[in-house]
């Protein structure tokens, strides 16, 4: 009876940081050591970062990565190694795992499914594999999968036909809402026909607006979870294989507890700002403190991601601006701890008016006034993140962001957005819930009606449906694609529909001139939902 020990790295790359991937790798290989394991395991494409998108086309790839590859093979000759990259043979890009044993390169397998819809091109850049990939290892025949090959049944069962005795998947999957509960179940339903064991590594960290969340597990051969990592952190899972005479099974290991919905959701937007900072070089964030829950909320995403000491909060006030709001700002930048700064904007506001008084002569006061408010608190931030090479977070949620409820050049001026994926009711949750880990967001931010605070006693139902209305309309039209048949069919008003359906077509302009921010819903703006500017689909 043999066993065979097998070190799941859930690590977090750069993507195109060839060498510093490398040297991840080499980390995550001496942990396997230490764990007295016979093979490591890593995600897809570990060696470039997922998605390394038009990066595949540059010239330059295939010799950087074959650079690295020699590199890991002249330093791993003491365990098999199981990594991801790019590769091209004869004109054609795979998307292969290679297998590293006693420093010599024994074998490719190359990705057979390739997906291509919600935040996928992976047809853009690569051909499909076409044979499976069987290594052998202490009496035990291991069959490798990619990612995408595991949603279908045909390369599974391809490498079961090849004599493939327990299956090691390579993963780089986005996580969404409930996604890590979604690839359990995925993999109950793959090895329960074949019966066999497999272990799901998979990527962690953020890539612009995706997140990848860890959270690798095991399934036996009947799908019963048998060990599992951490989720939202670099980490390492050990499961053991054994060889019986009835085949190859799979022993209990250690299983991680992963975070409640809230919890989960809360951590992977820390996480997905964390990494688009802390990769791209800024020094910290500078944001608009309202003392709304938007702001607030945001704030205290940057500071968990980052501390306090790189987070920078401005009050803006103008004359709308209540006394409530500038007590809540002071409040909440109080009980975070951070840099906090009030710069009245009425000096800047008065002298745009004077200049445009002549043009403006004539006509009623309109949403005109009150964008050029949002225009010069964007400006201000911007002066403020040029100066002090601070990166600008902007806090428009996704509710706001679908109707177009917020201002070009204004409010919506950013690096990054950490709440761009969040409906507002969802907003709400999630303050309560970090005031639950310890109060950073007074109570009154999140008991007080939502106010833009553009104009005297303004509130955002005054043009919005209350918000729970809302984002179940949004929720339907934009991620579920429900028509407003279907809508009306549900027992919201005619008026609602059209308005918000309306609302949400007319916008698409400004959700393309948007920061990007982590994607944490089914379909969020951006790769996951492309549609024309210029169309005219009817609403009903």
């Amino acid at each position: 009876m043999s066993t065979l020990r097998i070190y799941s790295a859930q690590i977090n790359p750069i993507v195109g940081d060839f060498a510093g991937n490398a040297q991840k790798i080499l980390a995550a290989v001496q942990e396997a050591r230490e764990q007295q394991a016979d093979l490591l395991l890593t995600p897809e494409m570990a060696l470039t970062g997922y998605p390394p998108e038009d990066l595949l086309f540059r010239p330059a790839l295939q010799e950087r990565v074959q650079e690295q590859l020699d590199y890991l093979a002249s330093q791993v000759t003491d365990i098999t190694l199981v990594v991801g990259y790019p590769v091209r043979y004869e004109g054609q890009l795979y998307n292969a795992a290679g297998i590293l044993h006693q420093g010599q390169w024994m074998g490719e397998y190359f990705k057979a499914c390739l997906p291509n819809d919600q935040v996928f091109d992976e047809k853009r850049y690569f051909a499909p594999g076409e044979q499976p990939c069987v290594i052998k290892l202490k009496d035990m025949h291991l069959g490798l999968l990619i990612c995408e090959d595991l949603w279908h049944p045909g390369p599974a069962k391809a490498a079961v036909d090849a004599g493939a005795e327990a299956l090691l998947v390579l993963n780089a999957s986005p996580w969404h809402q409930g996604k890590q509960h979604e690839r359990v179940q995925l993999a109950r339903q793959r090895v329960e026909p074949l019966q066999v064991p497999l272990i799901y590594c998979n990527l962690v960290g953020g890539q612009d607006e995706l997140l990848f969340d860890g959270a690798s597990f095991a399934v036996n051969a009947q799908g019963e979870l048998q060990a599992s990592a951490p989720a939202l952190e670099e980490a390492g899972l050990i499961t053991v294989l054994e060889k019986q005479a009835s085949g190859v099974i799979l022993l209990p290991g250690n299983k991680a507890i992963w975070p409640e919905p809230l919890a989960y959701l809360y951590g992977a937007l820390v996480l997905g700002l964390q990494d688009y900072v802390n990769k791209s070089g800024f020094k910290g964030v500078v944001l608009g403190m309202s003392g709304g829950i938007d702001s607030a909320l945001s704030a205290a995403i940057a500071v968990d991601a980052l501390g306090k000491e790189r987070v920078t909060g401005v009050m803006l006030p103008y004359h709308y601006t209540s006394s409530m709001s500038l007590e809540d700002a002071e409040a909440e930048a109080r009980l975070l701890g951070i840099d906090y700064q009030v710069y009245p904007i009425a000096p800047m506001v008065d002298s745009f008016m004077t200049g445009l008084e002549k043009a403006f002569a004539g006509t009623q006061r309109d949403t005109t006034e009150e964008n050029l408010q949002a225009r010069c608190r964007g400006t201000l931030l911007m002066a403020l993140s040029n100066k002090l090479g601070l990166m600008v977070l902007s806090t428009g949620n996704k509710s706001e962001v679908a109707v177009g409820y917020c201002t070009l050049y204004g409010d919506m001026v950013g690096g990054y957005n950490a709440i761009k994926d969040v409906y507002k009711t969802l907003v709400f949750q999630l303050a309560e819930w970090r005031n639950q880990q310890g109060q950073v967001i007074p109570q009154r931010v999140i008991d007080r009606p939502p106010s833009a605070e553009l104009a005297p006693d303004q509130k955002d139902e005054d043009s919005l449906p209350a918000y729970p209305v809302l984002d179940r309309l949004l929720e339907g039209y934009i991620e579920l694609d429900q028509s407003a048949a279907d809508l009306l069919a549900e027992g919201f008003s005619e008026e609602d529909v059209r308005r918000v359906i309306g609302l949400v077509d007319r916008n698409e302009y400004k959700r393309y001139q948007a920061a990007p921010g982590v994607r944490v819903t089914y379909r969020g703006f951006g790769k996951d939902r492309r549609y024309p500017l210029v169309n005219r689909w009817p609403v009903f």
